[in-house]
């Protein structure tokens, strides 16, 4: 990759909507992020020379002191389901590796800390999704050939 092409690419990330890309050419590889939470995490991991990997924490369930049991018990039962996943960037996700190849994943298989769950493609670039978290796939949120959002779940693990 020359410095020109480095640059122009430079450019259309910064002018466009994808915020978060990994690109792996030849002997280049090149990380950008403009997701303002993750900024902290890529600069400690890019100081360290370790993995890019960020961990989900569960969310603290918080109910009002006039909150019936009925409420709390049907809330409680949606936070139990799990942690989700969610997009790193806007693409189109696609759920398998080629149109004829079976999906990377499916509802009830077991994934570990980097499976790859799906590939989502931003200015023809493939860019892998990989678990997080360990767990059991309770829920697919997308369909193939979908086109995400950013921060948009994709799928749910217990």
């Amino acid at each position: 990759m020359t410095f020109s092409e480095i640059k122009e690419l430079l450019e259309m990330f910064e002018s466009g909507s994808i915020r978060e890309m990994d690109l792996k050419k030849d002997d280049v590889s090149l990380y950008l992020n403009k997701n303002e939470m993750n900024r902290q995490g890529v600069q400690e991991s890019t100081i360290n020379n370790g993995p890019k990997e960020t961990l989900t924490q569960p969310t603290p369930v918080v109910f009002p002191i006039n909150t019936s049991e009925e409420e709390v018990a049907e809330n409680l039962s949606h936070s139990l389901e799990g942690a989700t996943v969610d997009s790193p960037i806007v693409g189109v996700i696609y759920t398998a590796s080629e149109p004829s190849a079976p999906n990377f994943v499916s509802v009830g298989d077991k994934v570990n800390v980097g499976d790859t769950l799906c590939i989502i493609e931003a200015m023809k670039i493939m860019n892998e999704v990989k678990s997080d978290i360990s767990g059991t796939i309770t829920e697919i949120l997308i369909e193939n050939e979908d086109v995400v959002e950013f921060s948009q779940p994709l799928f749910r693990i217990v």
